[in-house]
């Protein structure tokens, strides 16, 4: 039998390291006595970068020791001096104290050994009068160290953001750079993306650009100093119109009732007499005007924005086009909407809407495909930023639904759907041999190991699966055997090379535009650094003489073959999503505008279903033993919670066909979604048409809210969750391990690197469904879970003076939950959660403040509301720049880049651009796309000692989460 086994890594969270931010909530003061620095051997090689907060009566400091030795720092203390009068009020992530005007802190038990290349970080609270000087030394173990060169700062001064020019007139480029510590700047570099268009090595640095072709560009400066660093301006987003063109920015305004607002017009290129522009609503409300309803533009000020003021009536809302024309010249189109008078959040979420939407700021494909980030390099589940997930394209359905709740546009949401199914749902032609599936056979039994140095996992013909009950009902329903589920991820621009666009099968690097891949395989060891990427549709093209299937499972013999895993919370999202829409789009009359998309949400989540069972449909609970525990049937089969993936294969041979299907045995705390299983169980437009699409909906509902509050700690945090499969190969658990409906307590389910309970994103995801839920419903049970949860949070959560936040980041975990008992459930005292570290994350940060405005909403929590808008003012007040709002992040876990991969001895093959991947590969070695990206250099320089790199990422998901936070906020709470 070929091989049937398929396990990802969840695309859902940022991965972040440990040490990589610190904490500025304000923890009692509790300072323990400390000797000054010892003085221990003179080997210590480090640097020390101090960063501070400083509202003018007190501060945070933040000191990163950053170890460049080649072994390992075991033990660290480290000391410092203050000119001033600072005075220490507490400390995080080490064991601070002060004596006179000199400062001391020593690790923490868990953050004492310091790896080579590695970072560690760690923070404290200061009041103080007078000035504020930075300290000019630090010692560490009583050796100096000196502080990280700084690298050269760049700002691309010219074009402007939005700037439209005519294809071959020149685009001028401009740029400052200034280099640090004794270093000049050597030369400027400039780039549309990842294409260098020229270099400047004298100030001021320029170019004209002549060969950008026509579209979108996002065109960034890179400045190189004398010692090798490098540093990159933000990127800033322009068009190239093929003609003459009229040039209107921005392109989407906000007015609100009785006021005005204007938008600029102006030109791409010079013409050659006087050109008459005429300007005139063509779609939309009355309520907007304009004027003037001509302006006129000559060979002498054609570049000179000239205003167009667009008034709102005193009552009304929604949306209106106005277009600008003229002969000869290529339209330009403002969509403004007319807003409540008071809808200040409504505002910021069109202004971050527009940024996000924007072409030229580089979110989205030409096909109109959210990448995982505008930056390229960035490597987290996805290993490229311009791959996409399923996870964005749900964020993209949520964002329009939004948009249309907001303006009453519903065109833009179906869009979005439409999007969706053409690229990411699998078509026929890309899964040709369902029709072969055996419902009472659903899958070959192959084992999980704990380590890829295990793998291939031998598939065993001698372990008996489970019948799949669902199978003939959904085909009963729908009429066709494929499966109508997202698959998880997506290499849009064919960097990798394989070619498997949607209805394709590796055509290969020649291929443009989306192509499906797959990454994780290997046990819960496997981190992003140790995958190797390959194609969903596996026909021996690329790897070696099996491709790349032997890599995962051991078999006597190998057939060319596709496969795809959903990742079911991104489906839950966007049936979460659509149930917004059809509510909104009711409250508006329209709710038939978008009745054909919310008819294929109810079906995407009746297929969702295949998430609800074990792996191989044994029976759920007290599974022990691949061959000892029962084969499933009926229904016992299903855990009714939402678990790490659903996936289906079979052979490309539609003359020889096969098909499988598996469900998952892990369930996570953080995947759960409570609000899409009362959409899919209780709100009829969403109800599956199956037979028992809606009841099992329904049961999971219940179980999931039983779930959350068997895995509620001590403190309020929610747990990791559950595995009906111990070890991914139904091994016996230890002795002790609390259950929950016969699933036994796992700590950290699915992946162990990083730990998947220590995120505080899942926190704040699960828990604002839960939110979103309560208040739709009033569920006295999610109440009682939210009501701890949520007084835990805001005890762990900071708001600075200066507006400024620091939000949980990392958690670690202690104890067990109590065996659960329905009828009385346990306090949970002996499970327990303590914070790590702090962050600025705005992604996460939105999130969190979406839970809050949902539960304050229903509850009148008034200090979740106070928080709730402390954090949305904070973000939007400190964190914008041209393309959304962004903090810079420290990526010390990108000394990974060296990472081996493990192949087997013995195994060769090459990826499509023909990358060696052998038993000497590593993680870069695979992936030599990535010396070729503008931010490599970042990565060399740390690989070879210096700091750990910063960069400021612009990831999809986190932008759409912010605007939705706004829009949550003024619809509830402002």
């Amino acid at each position: 039998m070929p091989p049937r086994l398929r396990r990802p890594r969840g695309p859902r969270r940022p991965v972040r390291p440990l040490t990589a931010l610190a904490a500025v909530l304000a923890l009692p003061a509790a300072l323990l006595a400390v000797g000054p620095p010892t003085a221990q051997a003179a080997d210590v090689q480090c640097s020390v970068d101090y960063k501070t907060n400083d509202w003018g009566s007190g501060f945070t400091a933040e000191l990163t020791l950053t170890n460049r030795a080649t072994t390992a720092l075991d033990g660290w203390t480290l000391g410092y001096t203050y000119a001033g009068d600072q005075k220490l009020s507490n400390g995080w992530n080490g064991t601070w104290s002060q004596s006179g005007q000199n400062i001391t802190v020593t690790n923490a038990a868990w953050n004492g050994t310091v790896a080579a290349g590695a970072a560690v970080t760690t923070g404290a609270q200061f009041s103080y009068t007078g000035s504020n000087a930075a300290p000019s030394s630090f010692t560490v173990n009583g050796t100096p160290c000196t502080g990280a060169h700084q690298p050269p700062v760049a700002v691309l001064t010219s074009p402007a953001p939005g700037a439209v020019y005519t294809q071959g007139d020149p685009v001028p480029l401009a740029a400052t750079a200034a280099a640090a510590d004794g270093a000049t700047v050597s030369k400027v570099e400039f780039y549309s993306d990842t294409t260098l268009l020229g270099t400047d090595t004298t100030a001021p640095f320029t170019l004209g650009a002549t060969s950008l072709a026509a579209g979108t560009h996002s065109l960034y400066a890179k400045a190189y100093d004398s010692l090798g660093a490098t540093g990159e301006s933000a990127p800033v987003g322009i068009t190239v119109a093929a003609g003459a063109a009229l040039v209107a920015t921005p392109a989407q305004l906000s007015v609100r009732q009785g006021s005005t607002g204007t938008f600029d017009l102006k030109l791409s290129t010079q013409p050659a007499a006087n050109v008459t522009v005429s300007v005139a609503r063509t779609s939309g409300v009355t309520g907007l005007t304009a004027s003037p309803a001509t302006l006129t533009f000559t060979p002498a000020n054609w570049n000179t924005a000239q205003k167009v003021t667009v008034t709102a009536a005193p009552t009304g809302t929604g949306t209106a086009v106005f277009t600008a024309t003229a002969p000869g010249h290529t339209k330009a189109e403002v969509t403004v909407a007319q807003l409540a008078a008071s809808s200040a959040y409504e505002a910021r979420f069109l202004d971050l809407y527009g940024k996000i939407t924007n072409p030229a700021n580089g979110y989205f494909s030409p096909e109109g495909i959210p990448y995982h980030s505008v930056e390229t390099l960035i490597v987290e589940a996805p290993d490229h930023g311009h791959e996409t997930t399923s996870e964005a394209y749900s964020y993209l359905v949520w964002l329009q639904a939004m948009y249309g709740k907001i303006t009453g546009d519903w065109s833009k949401f179906n869009g979005a759907w439409d999007t969706l199914e053409k690229y990411m749902i699998p078509t026929h032609a890309d899964q040709p041999t369902n029709s072969f599936y055996n419902a009472s056979k659903p899958a070959t039994y192959a084992p999980e190991w704990d380590l890829p140095s295990q793998y291939p996992a031998k598939l065993d013909t001698g372990v008996t699966s489970g019948a799949d009950p669902i199978a003939g009902e959904l085909k009963s329903a729908y009429g066709t055997d494929d499966i109508y589920g997202m698959h998880w991820i997506q290499d849009v621009d064919n960097v990798y090379g394989y070619g498997n666009e949607p209805g394709k099968c590796s055509t290969g690097p020649t291929a443009t535009g989306p192509s499906y891949i797959n990454t994780f395989q290997r046990g819960p060891q496997e981190s992003v650094w140790e995958t190797v990427t390959h194609p969903t549709c596996d026909n021996f093209s690329y790897g070696g003489k099996n491709g790349y299937l032997d890599l995962f499972t051991g078999d006597s013999s190998y057939a060319k073959q596709w496969k795809f895993t959903n990742a079911p919370d991104a489906d839950a999202r966007a049936v979460q999503a659509v149930y917004w829409a059809d509510v909104w789009a009711k409250e508006q009359g329209k709710g038939a505008q978008v009745a054909t998309t919310v008819g294929k949400a109810a079906k995407m989540g009746d297929y969702l279903r295949y998430s609800l069972f074990d792996k191989y449909f044994k029976k759920a609970g007290d599974c022990v033993g691949p061959t000892t525990c029962p084969a499933g049937s009926g229904k016992n089969s299903s855990h009714y919670l939402m678990s790490w993936y659903y996936a289906w294969g079979g052979a490309t041979d539609t003359n020889a066909g096969w098909a499988w299907r598996i469900g998952s045995s892990h369930a996570h705390g953080g995947y759960q979604n409570p609000l899409a299983a009362y959409a899919l169980s209780s709100y009829a437009p969403l109800k599956p048409k199956s037979a028992t699409g809606a009841t099992d909906w329904g049961t999971s509902l219940d179980r999931q809210l039983e779930f959350y509050r068997w895995l509620q700690s001590d403190e309020g945090a929610i747990a990791g969750g559950a595995t009906n499969s111990w070890q991914g190969r139904y091994a016996t658990p230890p002795a002790g391990t609390p259950t929950f409906h016969g699933l036994y307590y796992d700590e950290k389910p699915v992946y162990h690197d990083p730990p998947s309970n220590q995120w505080f994103g899942f926190q704040a995801w699960s828990m604002e469904r839960v939110a979103e839920y309560y208040q739709q419903t009033g569920d006295t049970d999610a109440k009682t879970v939210l009501d701890k949860w949520v007084a835990w949070a805001l005890s762990k959560t900071t708001i600075n003076p200066d507006g400024t936040y620091r939000v949980p980041s990392t958690l670690q975990w202690s104890g067990a939950p109590d065996t659960w008992n329905a009828a009385s459930p346990g306090a949970n005292a002996g499970l327990h959660v303590t914070v790590a570290d702090y962050t600025d994350d705005v992604g996460v940060a939105a999130a969190y403040a979406k839970t809050l405005t949902y539960y304050a909403a229903k509850s009148g929590h008034t200090e979740a509301k106070r928080v709730a808008k402390a954090l949305l003012d904070g973000m939007w007040t400190h964190y914008q720049d041209p393309l959304g709002i962004a903090v810079p992040e420290t990526r010390a876990d990108y000394n990974r880049f060296d990472d081996p991969v493990y192949v087997p001895s013995g195994w060769t093959g090459t990826m499509p651009n023909g990358d060696a991947v052998n038993s000497a590969a590593t993680f870069a070695s695979i992936r030599s796309f990535y010396k070729n990206d503008p931010a490599w250099p970042k990565i060399e320089a740390y690989l070879a000692g210096g700091a750990a790199p910063v960069f400021t990422y612009h990831r999809f998901w986190a932008q759409a989460d912010i605007a939705l936070a706004m829009g949550s906020y003024a619809e509830l709470l402002e």
